[in-house]
């Protein structure tokens, strides 16, 4: 039974856990700096399971002297813990404020398994509370938040550790060496740490589970598991909903295009449209496929993948979708672009992935790039590559070739 003690109880051991855990926070994540709380202003920290959300949140905590009430909801001290709980939940804050002079700060790690928790935390800012909120849904940065925070709250979206992050936690220095190692262990800490398989196994079928399944009451849960499996041995490949269904024989068009935008929600994969002004036409094109972490692709599939091309233009993928959620492919009948990008809707950038250029695909690399930066105006156009520098003279056109080392910073 939830009652004011148990959530006062379960606060203050979990702060001490984080207070012992504090040494453990050696890695700083250079790619996901928060802004300072805001007392108007939710500040939601979203990504997928397992990518550092807690340990991003603890530490900001940690800066703030130990001084905030933390609350994290994905412990068992609170598993039932409902909407009708919120009361008691907001007189244990109230006393803990007054027990620490007032202090403002509150931390709410995973809470949105709790329905109904974007009232609370409106009730919160109301309060003049500075909130900092995480979830596992990309959904907590749009519908869910539509109706009672619109305008109040500041997304900060959370990824596994980038190139740079991987090299801090190994001691390593940035060179070619050090990349390939990214591409085939990722950026999921606790797997670099460890390196055993089974903990990337375990963590995609938790979060097929419990972020798709159990949080979208699916009940065929064998055509969920075949779906991501068979999209994670397929990632750079166009796909669309009726081609899969036809493949794997899993039932309408339209289930699959809702299967996968719950994987999508989750951050598990990605599905990237071609770029067209037209919204419409965007959503008719297929759509390329990829997953949140080389080094998951290489564990959860069937056989290991030697395509080092595939995964090579994954973590691209997964850089520039650091930097921006506006990412597109782009192609003709003649000619083709891995990536568009840029802040807003319009192209700004165009990127051309090839693992190694060669004198059988450099013609086709350089064309592809170069007629999509004539297609497009104003776009800087580079070809990024494992291991090559180079400045290629092509239709007028000054093309830069660049190491992944260069390119991922």
């Amino acid at each position: 039974m939830i009652d004011i003690e148990l959530i006062l109880n379960t606060s203050a051991r979990q702060v001490k856990e984080i207070e012992e855990d504090e040494k453990n926070f050696s890695v700083p994540r250079v790619s996901s700096d928060i802004d300072s709380a805001l007392p108007e202003f939710a500040r939601i920290i979203t990504g997928i399971r397992r990518s550092g959300k807690s340990t991003l949140v603890n530490q900001d905590f940690l800066k703030s002297g130990k001084n905030a009430f933390y609350l994290n909801f994905d412990d068992p001290a609170l598993y039932g813990f409902s909407a009708e709980d919120f009361p008691l939940l907001e007189e244990a804050i109230e006393r803990f404020q007054k027990e620490n002079d007032g202090l403002k700060s509150v931390y709410f790690d995973e809470i949105q398994v709790v329905e109904g928790w974007e009232v609370f935390v409106n009730a919160q800012l109301r309060k003049n509370n500075l909130v900092t909120v995480t979830g596992s849904n990309a959904s907590l940065l749009s519908s869910e938040l539509g109706s009672r925070l619109t305008g109040r709250h500041l997304d900060y979206e959370l990824f596994p550790f980038n190139f740079e992050e991987f090299c801090l936690l190994k001691k390593c220095e940035k060179n070619a060496d050090s990349f390939s190692d990214f591409l085939t262990y990722g950026g999921f800490p606790e797997y670099l740490i460890y390196n055993r398989a089974e903990i990337l196994k375990r963590l995609f079928e938790d979060i097929l589970m419990r972020d798709v399944v159990v949080r979208y009451g699916i009940k065929d849960v064998r055509s969920i598991k075949l779906l991501a499996s068979y999209l994670a041995s397929n990632c750079g490949n166009l796909v669309t909903g009726s081609k899969l269904s036809a493949q794997l024989g899993l039932k309408t068009t339209a289930t699959i295009l809702e299967y996968l935008s719950f994987f999508e929600q989750c951050y598990l994969f990605f599905f990237v449209p071609k770029f067209n002004y037209s919204a419409k036409a965007q959503t008719m094109n297929p759509k390329k496929v990829y997953c949140i972490d080389t080094g998951m692709i290489q564990n959860v599939t069937l056989s290991v993948n030697s395509d080092m091309g595939r995964m090579f233009e994954n973590a691209v993928f997964i850089e520039l979708r650091r930097r921006t959620k506006n990412v597109w492919y782009y192609s003709e009948a003649a000619f083709e672009c891995d990536f568009l990008y840029g802040k807003e809707s319009v192209p700004e950038n165009a990127v051309q992935v090839c693992y190694e250029l060669s004198r059988e695909n450099k013609e086709r690399e350089v064309r592809g790039l170069v007629e999509t930066c004539k297609k497009f105006p104003g776009v800087k156009g580079v070809i990024v590559t494992f291991n090559q520098k180079d400045k290629i003279s092509y239709g007028g056109m000054i093309v830069d070739v660049v190491p992944a080392v260069e390119f991922f910073g």
